[in-house]
């Protein structure tokens, strides 16, 4: 991996402890920040996600993720709404899980000449917004199900509730914070390497 394409300047463990920890910390004020939007608002949380992948690389990337879960698992009020651990029960428990594949993929797309300049970074971040889609909607569908979790959500029809309740809302925002994190990230390299 390249430290051109990443934030990491230091193999030191506490340069990186430090950027895992600022990191989380980043993903977890950002779910917190809640933007209006047709037709539900949306939080930044998986904005900061893409940001922390395309920055920091897929193994540094996904690691921030998985300290951010598990501050959240600690009780924390980390996720959106100040939720804390209870929300692995809920609804949206598999797209918490699957925020540690989307700052991966996130982060790979950069380590592999991927996603360079403002298009193919925001290409990369739709496609790891997309990915994420497979376990949020595989919880509810069967998972929660096989786990013992009994609720109104889980084992309903795809195309009637899912496609309407857990992803048809978000992928327009979804697609905009892809394109906003391109641009960030880009306008960010250039910055930087002037």
């Amino acid at each position: 991996m390249s430290r051109e394409t990443t934030l990491i300047t230091s193999e030191s463990l506490l340069h990186k402890a430090a950027m895992v920890l600022g990191g989380s910390l980043f993903i977890a004020i950002a779910a917190q920040i809640s933007v209006p939007m047709y037709p539900v608002p949306m939080t930044l949380q998986t904005l900061a996600i893409l940001l922390v992948g395309l920055s920091f690389g897929s193994r540094l990337g996904a690691l921030t993720v998985i300290a951010y879960l598990a501050e959240g698992a600690m009780g924390l009020p980390v996720f959106a709404n100040a939720m804390n651990g209870a929300a692995f029960f809920g609804p949206t428990a598999g797209f918490l899980v699957g925020f540690v594949g989307l700052a991966w993929v996130a982060g790979f797309a950069v380590e592999r000449g991927l996603a360079k300049g403002i298009l193919g970074t925001a290409i990369a971040g739709i496609v790891a917004s997309a990915l994420l889609y497979i376990p949020g909607i595989a919880w509810p569908m069967s998972v929660a199900q096989l786990s013992g979790i009994e609720a109104g959500w889980i084992g309903r029809e795809f195309g009637s509730y899912y496609w309407a309740y857990f992803m048809a809302p978000f992928l327009i925002g979804d697609a905009v914070k892809a394109v906003l994190a391109a641009l960030i990230v880009t306008g960010g390299w250039k910055v930087l390497k002037r």
